[in-house]
């Protein structure tokens, strides 16, 4: 299978439209200061998105010391343990990737990058402020339906201001960014989560503290530029030229190109409906990324969201698990920006195969171990896989889908990931009940193979490959 013969309403030999002009010459562009500064500042953004995400493992020593829930339940679906808790993460992130992912399609990158963040914000305080289970997984829920529009909001807002020669790279250096929240919400939960400043529990510090800094998108904003791609293919051709000048003036090519007409027409581009994506050519690129993202959710957070708990199990105090915790978290950012080297190297699906191999590997050993130092390291290595796939895929899924439904269509693949990891919650507490770490790390395996043969056989090739174009 490969994105190479989907109709994407280019026709050789004919004058290009608006929308077709605009994506060319966005390729063409130079991977210039300016165009790392948009990259930063959505990966800025974005980190209060990891923050509110990851606070989910990193909280959870808290929430079963206070006694608003357990560590396992005695119910495979208990509503009153952790995995209820994850659980409810996912299910907002769910219905976030899946229904609403349009949103971003339909009113902008822009405008529904601002509002999500601060939709997803305002839950998180009023879940602080909860005393029952019933309002914590509430709430909490709410605030993954926010986190799900924002995520997949910012990969396609990245993928549509990056040339594809160094998207790979954007992708790592976003991820590497927004993943500076998660040693920072370790480090926050490590110190905080055993405390009660002024009579106020640790954990509820940690999400509060998240929700308060959030407040700096409003200034990141002013600085963002609507996609010009999604305002040429929504019929604002003169927006979109003008901030297409914008960004060929930073990057040094402004009068090196002949203006564009706003009134270009040249004849009928062929447009993509969210129910074509359930027709060829587009199916099985869906069934694909739908397979890939329910099975990649065990590895990545079937570990990312338990490695406290795992480290209790194993032995380790509570205190002394979340500060490994929080030496495991510096992979989150460095990982990606290591990976920044080879990221435009390789095609998409082979670095996501090699991530996926790896984790197999380390995941049983970290089953294994029990030495501290050992852990740390396995943990370390882990972490730095799990990363190196996530920018990967988050490129990958973005890129092969049509500019009109970029969002919606990522959003819809992404989904299963959601799904899986609302049951990965529940899954997770039982294997841990039931078979200990190591069958955790066996559930893990099994979702990993998957996954490696699944790209191995059927994953297109996008490497180079400009945006809407065969």
């Amino acid at each position: 299978m490969s994105v190479v013969g989907i109709d994407t309403g280019f026709e050789l030999g004919a004058a290009p439209s608006v929308p077709d002009e605009i994506s060319r010459r966005l390729e063409a562009m130079p991977g210039t200061s300016y165009v790392w500064r948009l990259v930063i500042l959505l990966s800025l953004g974005g980190c209060f998105e990891i923050y509110d995400l990851f606070l989910t493992g990193y909280i959870a020593p808290g929430l079963s010391r206070s006694g608003l829930l357990s560590t396992t339940t005695q119910a495979f679906f208990g509503f009153s343990g952790i995995g209820a808790f994850v659980a409810a993460t996912f299910a907002g992130l769910f219905v976030g990737t899946f229904f609403l992912g349009f949103l971003a399609d339909r009113f902008g990158r822009r405008a529904i990058f601002t509002y999500a963040l601060l939709s997803y914000t305002a839950a998180s305080v009023i879940m602080a402020c909860q005393t029952s289970p019933e309002g914590l997984l509430f709430w909490r829920f709410l605030a993954g339906i926010g986190i799900g529009v924002e995520v997949i909001t910012i990969d396609a807002y990245i993928t549509e201001l990056v040339p594809s020669r160094m998207r790979g790279r954007a992708f790592a250096v976003n991820q590497s960014i927004m993943f500076i929240a998660v040693p920072v919400v370790a480090f926050l939960a490590w110190w905080l989560v055993p405390l009660a400043p002024y009579g106020v529990e640790g954990w509820r510090w940690v999400v509060l503290i998240g929700a308060a800094a959030s407040m700096i998108i409003w200034v990141l904003r002013l600085f963002l530029p609507e996609s010009p791609l999604w305002l040429a293919r929504h019929g604002r051709n003169e927006e979109a030229l003008r901030i297409l000048g914008s960004l060929e003036a930073a990057s040094g090519g402004a009068g090196s190109r002949p203006p564009i007409s706003p009134a270009l027409q040249v004849r009928h581009v062929a447009h993509v409906n969210f129910a074509d994506l359930f027709r060829p050519p587009y199916l099985s690129l869906v069934v694909l990324f739908m397979v890939f993202n329910f099975c990649q959710a065990f590895g990545f957070y079937g570990f990312a969201n338990w490695v406290p708990t795992l480290l209790v199990e194993k032995g380790i105090t509570v205190t002394k698990s979340l500060q490994y915790s929080f030496i495991v978290a510096f992979a989150y950012p460095i990982a990606p920006l290591l990976a920044a080297s080879f990221a435009d190297k390789f095609e998409r699906r082979w670095i996501i195969t090699g991530a996926c191999i790896a984790i197999i590997i380390f995941g049983m050993a970290f089953a294994q171990l029990t030495e501290p130092g050992l852990l740390i390291v396995c943990g370390v290595l882990l972490t730095a896989c799990n990363t190196t796939m996530s920018y990967a895929y988050h490129a990958y899924q973005t890129e092969v889908f049509p500019t009109e439904i970029r969002a919606q269509a990522s959003g819809l693949v992404y989904s299963m990931s959601r799904l899986s990891a609302t049951f990965s919650g529940f899954i997770v507490a039982y294997m841990l009940k039931e078979a200990g770490v190591t069958g955790v790390f066996g559930l893990i395996t099994a979702a990993m193979l998957i996954v490696v043969i699944a790209m191995t056989l059927f994953g297109p090739n996008v490497r180079g490959k400009p945006l809407d174009a065969v």
